[in-house]
């Protein structure tokens, strides 16, 4: 009978929508003499300003949430639930829209380009993240964010990365933001958006190759974890730094006996094990190898700009006016170019000689920027060599900060954090 009563229900708006069109002005009206005035027509629009308070509030009411069960609770169980919250909500729901990671692109635009103005949803969802890293460590990463919580609820298996293959992949999420800020500042394109992995899958839609990428980093995301959120996210690296200096953090619990099962159980691999300086170096040889490397630091600066500076060419191939001019010119095939792009190029009324004014605007843009872009990406590099040429005693375990996204994993599987979280009830 419900099914019989959807049916009818569908058809009877169907039918009014089709009556709605036909009732449009599909023919001249007639013309009154009367000087009778047809009303203006109203549409209603959705009201965007409630969508955003309720966003933002919810945005800040789950950090806050996140932030009082790791630091002042040290339990998971509601950590949990808000990622539950985030996937349906910020995820399916709003379809992953207004995103924290996509609003770098928004800001970085509207810092070079006072003409664009900025969507306070796209501001504020940019800032309160950082703000509440600054003051409690990584707390969106934890669940708040639905990419990241996505990854965190699918994850039943932390096959261990070794440091080395990690701190190199995790150099990727800095040039990725580097290229993001690159293409926003140029009005090249917001490429964060344009290749999120997981927005297909919250909008059950979208490009095949993408479903299949994020299908992948989920899949990826069962056995080690958090893919993305650890090699990919640009907005994860601006994050990393925020957190080493956060005032209120996790903590390894004070009466850790070193059973290790904290260690083991961190998905990001944030917990770093006792070291005794296994291959016995000196202390001397130690502080030769950094002073070597930060020698060498201003070396890879230099490097890494000239080298980004001589495929600023290349990589601003992927503005649109530059390849329309490419086009003009006869430099790409219109099996790569469709020939409706001249078609309206030309109809539209634009010369060469405008477009090629527009295009050597572009082109400098990106030799300046993309030097820059070159020589921050070659300081992250020296910056990830000269860390890992770091070997420090360590007789317990610590947290590393900036790894950490307080999933409170570890709080769960210590055995002496049982007896404090007693004690707290």
């Amino acid at each position: 009978m419900k099914r019989i009563l959807s049916i009818i229900t569908i058809l009877f708006l169907g039918f009014l929508a089709s009556t709605t069109t036909y009732a449009q002005d599909r023919f001249p009206r007639p013309d009154f003499e009367s000087g009778y005035q047809y009303p203006a027509t109203h549409y209603a629009i959705p009201n965007e300003t409630l969508w955003l308070f309720v966003d933002v509030f919810l945005l800040v009411l789950m950090m806050g949430i996140v932030a009082w069960a790791v630091i002042r609770k040290r339990t998971r169980k509601p950590v949990f639930w808000v990622s539950v919250i985030s996937v349906a909500y910020f995820g399916f729901f709003r379809s992953g829209c207004v995103c924290s990671i996509g609003s770098v692109q928004n800001v970085a635009l509207a810092l070079a380009d006072k003409s664009y103005t900025i969507p306070l949803a796209a501001l504020l969802f940019f800032i309160l993240p950082i703000l509440f890293t600054f003051l409690f460590g990584r707390v969106f990463c934890a669940g708040v964010c639905p990419m990241g919580a996505l990854q965190e609820l699918v994850n039943v298996k932390n096959y261990r990365i070794p440091r080395s293959v990690s701190a190199v992949l995790g150099i990727f999420p800095w040039i990725y933001l580097f290229l993001a800020i690159l293409y926003a500042i140029t009005r090249t394109g917001f490429i964060i958006c344009r290749f999120d992995p997981f927005i297909g899958i919250f909008r059950l839609s979208g490009d095949i190759g993408l479903l299949i990428f994020g299908a992948l980093l989920l899949l990826v995301a069962v056995f080690t974890g958090r893919p993305f959120c650890r090699f990919m996210c640009p907005y994860g690296a601006l994050l990393n730094l925020f957190s080493r200096v956060s005032i209120w953090r996790a903590k390894i619990t004070p009466s850790c006996i070193n059973c290790e099962l904290c260690h083991k159980a961190c998905p990001v691999d944030a917990i770093r094990a006792p070291y005794n300086n296994k291959v016995k170096e000196s202390r001397v040889q130690g502080v030769k190898r950094v002073l070597l490397y930060t020698i060498f630091l201003p070396v890879m600066v230099t490097v890494a700009a000239l080298m980004m500076r001589s495929m600023s060419d290349s990589i601003s191939r992927a503005n649109n006016d530059v390849r329309l001019y490419d086009m003009v010119q006869g430099e790409a095939t219109p099996k790569d170019h469709p020939v409706p792009e001249l078609e309206s190029f030309y109809g539209a009324g634009g010369t060469v000689v405008e477009l090629k004014e527009r295009v050597d605007v572009i082109l400098a843009d990106f030799k300046l920027y993309a030097t820059f872009a070159g020589g921050l990406i070659g300081l992250v590099i020296g910056l990830t060599l000269l860390g890992l040429s770091v070997k420090r005693s360590r007789k317990s375990y610590e947290m590393d900060d900036a790894q950490c996204v307080n999933c409170a994993r570890c709080f769960s599987y210590c055995p002496q954090n049982k007896i404090i979280e007693n004690k707290i009830q």
